[in-house]
């Protein structure tokens, strides 16, 4: 058993994105899935990653491609929550970090600081980051965040969760059930309590926003007080971030 595993799921389907596979969408002259798992392994806490593809996306070049140290598990599991429960079977661990497969700019320091409030407070199930208001970041589109559960947590969400919405993703059960769950929200940085950054990609002008981003930065520079930093000193491209976010009616999801 490891003590903090990281599950990088495969992009699901976005029929709003592009037409190839989300797989085979790339990100800095590779792959999304693979630039996302190599932002992950510059965190300093994880002894694992391991990213989840089905059968046939196992036969991928993308796929076949990933680091040597990511391990590639293969499942058959109809939906996320029991795909991940499959997963921590073959590969045990105490903690799991989650990290959503549609942010490339994914923080390896705030990944770290997770795992670090994990190892303070062990009696916790759940611990993610939220704004100064209370609210969960990781419902917003800032995408630079990631989660923590204890997998005895996530066992018990696949259990307990019989609703489909419910297991759309591996903690939505977790975060939804305060009184079946031990949950820990930690404040964000205080630069990133804002409601204007949109740095997932959900739709096709997501990709036009993160790839100038890049340009501007290059592939050494997008910490997030960097991407932070630009986007204040370029206020035209923060407006229409801005613009988007509100034409994606429901999209934030508070």
């Amino acid at each position: 058993m490891v003590e903090t595993l990281c599950l990088v799921p495969l992009p699901d389907q976005q029929p709003n994105l592009l037409s190839l596979p989300p797989v085979q969408l790339r990100f800095g002259g590779k792959s999304l899935l693979e630039w996302i798992v190599r932002r992950v392994a510059d965190a300093q806490r994880i002894d694992r990653i391991v990213t989840i593809v089905s059968e046939a996306d196992a036969t991928l070049d993308e796929v076949k491609h990933l680091p040597p140290d990511v391990t590639v598990y293969i499942s058959n599991e109809s939906d996320p929550l029991g795909r991940a429960c499959e997963a921590l079977r073959e590969h045990p661990s105490r903690a799991v970090i989650q990290v959503t497969p549609d942010s490339p700019f994914v923080d390896p320091v705030l990944i770290d600081r997770l795992v670090i409030a994990a190892d303070t407070h062990p009696n916790f199930d759940y611990i993610g980051y939220c704004f100064g208001d209370g609210r969960p970041v990781i419902k917003s589109r800032i995408g630079v965040f990631a989660e923590c559960c204890r997998a005895d947590a996530i066992f018990n969400a696949n259990r307990a969760a019989d609703n489909p919405a419910d297991r759309r993703d591996v903690t939505s059960y977790i975060r939804a059930h305060p009184e079946m769950f031990c949950l820990r929200l930690i404040p964000v940085p205080m630069a990133l309590d804002r409601d204007d950054l949109r740095l997932t990609l959900k739709i096709e002008e997501d990709w036009d926003h993160v790839r100038e981003i890049y340009e501007a930065l290059g592939p050494e520079n997008l910490e997030w007080q960097k991407i932070t930093s630009l986007l204040d000193q370029q206020p035209g491209m923060l407006r229409s971030m801005t613009r988007l976010n509100r034409a994606d009616v429901g999209g934030i999801g508070w």
